[in-house]
């Protein structure tokens, strides 16, 4: 997939603590250029933030002495997507244009960005160091604030920064900034999307899109199915799944699908499986990936996995819960 050439730039709010460290960035207007000056950040004066941003964030710009850090409007600006981030105001600027829908997953460079995002607790008023969390507690609990943390990870979760009301998301706490969902898809309690991933269509989501995996339009991940990605076991091979493709429940692919492919609930197709083909020739599963109409199973009777061209489609998604 061809890398996005152009720069991008947006403004935002970050919060940094008093010694200087990066915590996040949000980012409320962001755009693709055509060209940009070399990757920078700078202060946005009042005048600024209410040009670019509009009268409601005047006066969010502020020190926050629960969580001891300063909380201050930005713009950042990236000369080319194609190289790799240098910072956290880079790294979450990327991340938001995922999410935005402004660059598809796989077409910006993400190359160590876990090196560069620091790892906090994200809370109820805010993303906020791990050390700073028992002081943080208690002075929320003097002002009779609620404070919860919810996670403590490199990446929050997508709904704090971006929040499209074109999809479903039963648990926000399953799909990271830098998710990709397009309109129409519905991500269930137990379904999970990670970053620089997602779908391209109105999808059923109930099982987990790993980082790096795109799932074609009007395809279901079923139920505890399990999409191999590029962030564990050295995996450098990027997995696409079709259009009107369903993976079954507890099933699981490291083969790229083409459109209208079904995999049976239960059947992991790992690329050097052995698939047995209908007339008879044993294949690596890696020599099928991005096939279109196969439909894999494993023989309830030999116990051998096996490809078979299929005759009549699935009846697709529920054209009520996708609309």
């Amino acid at each position: 997939m061809a890398m996005e050439l152009r720069g991008a730039s947006g403004e935002g709010f970050a919060t940094i603590t008093r010694d200087g460290r990066v915590l996040d960035s949000w980012f409320l207007q962001l755009r693709l250029t055509a060209e940009a000056d070399k990757v920078a950040t700078a202060p946005l004066t009042k005048q600024e933030i209410v040009r670019s941003l509009g009268g409601s964030p005047d006066g969010y710009a502020r020190f926050d002495s629960i969580r001891d850090v300063d909380i201050v409007p930005i713009h950042t600006q990236i000369e080319s997507l194609a190289s790799a981030p240098t910072g956290v105001h880079d790294s979450y600027l990327r991340l938001h244009l995922l999410s935005r829908r402004l660059v598809q997953p796989n077409r910006l460079n993400l190359e160590g960005i876990f090196s560069l995002l620091p790892n906090i607790a994200w809370t109820t008023l805010g993303p906020c160091e791990c050390s700073r969390v028992p002081q943080a507690r208690m002075e929320a609990r003097k002002r009779d604030l609620a404070f919860e943390v919810t996670a403590v990870d490199k990446f929050p979760r997508m709904t704090d920064y971006v929040t499209p009301a074109d999809v479903r998301i039963a648990d926000a706490a399953r799909v990271r900034l830098g998710a990709y969902l397009a309109p129409g898809t519905t991500v269930m309690h137990e379904g999970f999307c990670n970053f620089n991933a997602g779908t391209l269509g109105p999808c059923m989501v109930e099982g987990r899109i790993s980082a790096g995996v795109v799932v074609g339009s009007g395809s279901d991940v079923g139920g505890g199915a399990s999409i191999m990605g590029t962030l564990s076991g050295g995996g450098k091979e990027r997995i696409t799944v079709g259009e009107r493709c369903l993976i079954g429940a507890n099933a699981g692919i490291g083969i790229s699908l083409g459109d209208d492919c079904v995999v049976e609930a239960g059947c992991y197709v790992t690329a050097g499986a052995r698939i047995l083909l209908e007339d008879g020739r044993v294949l690596k599963a890696k020599e099928l990936s991005g096939q279109k109409g196969l439909l894999f199973r494993r023989n309830s009777q030999s116990g051998a996995l096996e490809a078979t061209r299929r005759a009549p489609n699935w009846d697709g998604l529920n054209a009520q819960l996708h609309g």
